[in-house]
């Protein structure tokens, strides 16, 4: 073969690289929620989360170690393949809350098997120091991986159509066939966070004191209604111009500029994920802490 036909095929392979994200959201996204939320809790948080993080043999799931708080933030994912000793947790990853009509997280979550509902479940379990290590360690995997599902707009709105996983989309031109559910999950997370300035710690440094304290505010149901919120004003409307009616004739494709303009609001949904995981955490296990019911001295 030619030395310039192998240079070329050289060339193209490594444009094709180039083109594929080095971590989906499920990756990097929730890694850089949990590196945000250490940076930001209390040092007696941290301390009583690598206590826990130190019995990481109980869970035994040895090939899905919690040996530091960015690997307990894919815990979650890494043990679906377990089958069904996990089969439980499946739909705690999201909540389909749908976009086309008011804001209804009640009906969503009536029996508790959604990811606000196991946030707030898992905290109070993470809180309960009467609780065995096993179940608080377990809790605190869960919960570090759910506050990142939840500030992915498509994990907490939907139009029945799986978090928009059934939306056909296309992610610019070298992206390839994807899903909606898909962009926002891997290729635009990816983008957004590899951005300079990159990465969890300079997302961070970009927010003053007073909109950390701002975003790290309200509750599990009040983000779950501004998530929601994103999902129906972005992620499925620019898109699809009306996400409530037909499918469009063609396929829709989140082109450079689009990418751009969502970048921002991806970048915001990291930094307010970690805020709130390390102020959940910092209620939780802070310095006055105590196990449910006990008398807290003011």
């Amino acid at each position: 073969m030619p030395n310039r036909i192998i240079v070329t095929l050289l060339g193209l392979l490594a444009l094709l690289g180039a083109a594929a994200p080095a971590h989906a959201y499920w990756e990097y996204g929730h890694e850089s929620v949990a590196r945000i939320a250490w940076e930001q809790m209390r040092p007696n948080t941290r301390h009583q989360v690598g206590e826990l993080l130190r019995q990481g043999r109980l869970l035994e799931t040895p090939d899905c170690p919690v040996a530091t708080i960015e690997q307990a933030s894919l815990w979650a994912d890494c043990i679906k393949p377990l089958g069904d000793r996990f089969a439980y947790a499946y739909s705690w990853h999201y909540q389909n809350v749908d976009v086309c009509k008011p804001f209804d997280l009640k009906s969503a979550c009536k029996d508790g098997n959604c990811v606000s509902a196991q946030i707030e479940r898992n905290a109070r379990l993470i809180a309960d120091t009467k609780v065995p290590v096993r179940e608080r360690l377990t809790a605190l995997a869960f919960i570090v991986h759910f506050v990142g599902d939840l500030h992915q707009p498509m994990h907490a709105g939907d139009h029945q159509d799986l978090g928009g996983n059934r939306v056909a989309a296309n992610y610019g031109v070298v992206g390839g066939r994807a899903n909606l559910h898909g962009i926002w999950d891997g290729w635009l997370a990816e983008r957004a966070i590899s951005t300079p300035p990159s990465g969890p710690s300079a997302i961070l440094a970009g927010l003053s004191a007073e909109e950390r304290s701002r975003l790290a505010a309200g509750s599990v149901e009040d983000w779950s209604r501004e998530m929601w919120s994103k999902a129906r004003d972005l992620a499925y409307k620019t898109m699809l111009p009306d996400p409530c009616g037909p499918a469009p004739a063609e396929r829709p494709v989140l082109d450079e500029a689009e990418v751009r303009a969502m970048i921002p609001e991806v970048r915001a949904n990291i930094a307010a994920g970690g805020l709130r995981l390390a102020r959940l955490l910092d209620d939780a296990l802070g310095p006055d802490h105590r196990a449910p019911g006990q008398k807290r001295d003011r």
